[in-house]
C-alpha cells in the first residue's frame, strides 16, 4: 500500500533508533557486569530492578504512555540484562562453566516478567 509507505519509513527509523539505544544499553551492562565481577557484587540487585522498572513506568505515565505496558517491557528487558550479567559473572569466576538454564528462563529461576 503506497499510502502507508511514508509512515512505515518513519516507524522503521524509530525502530532503528531503539535498536541503537539497546546496543548502547548492553555496552553499559557489560561494563557493569565487569565491575560487579571484580568487586563480588551480585548480578541481580532486586531493589535496583524495581527502581528501574518503576522509574520508567512513571516516566511513561508523564508522557501519556501506558505505565503497565512499560512495566512489562522493562521487566523483560531488565530481567534479560540481569541474566547477561549473571552469566558474565559466573564465567569470570568459573571460566570453564557454561550457563545451565534455558535461554528464555532467568538464571535464578525467578520470573522477572511478572514484576
Amino acid at each position: 500500500m503506497e499510502v502507508l509507505k511514508p509512515y512505515r519509513r518513519l516507524i522503521d527509523d524509530i525502530d532503528d533508533k531503539i535498536i541503537d539505544l539497546l546496543v548502547k544499553r548492553l555496552e553499559i551492562i557489560h561494563a557493569v557486569a565487569e565491575l560487579k565481577a571484580e568487586r563480588d557484587i551480585p548480578a541481580v540487585l532486586e531493589d535496583r530492578v524495581q527502581e528501574v522498572i518503576e522509574r520508567c513506568a512513571a516516566r511513561a505515565g508523564e508522557k501519556n504512555l501506558d505505565p503497565e505496558l512499560v512495566r512489562r517491557l522493562y521487566a523483560v528487558l531488565v530481567g534479560w540484562c540481569c541474566d547477561l550479567e549473571n552469566d558474565f559473572i559466573q564465567q569470570k569466576s568459573c571460566p570453564d562453566s557454561s550457563p545451565d538454564y534455558e535461554a528464555d528462563e532467568p538464571a535464578d529461576g525467578q520470573d522477572r516478567a511478572s514484576a
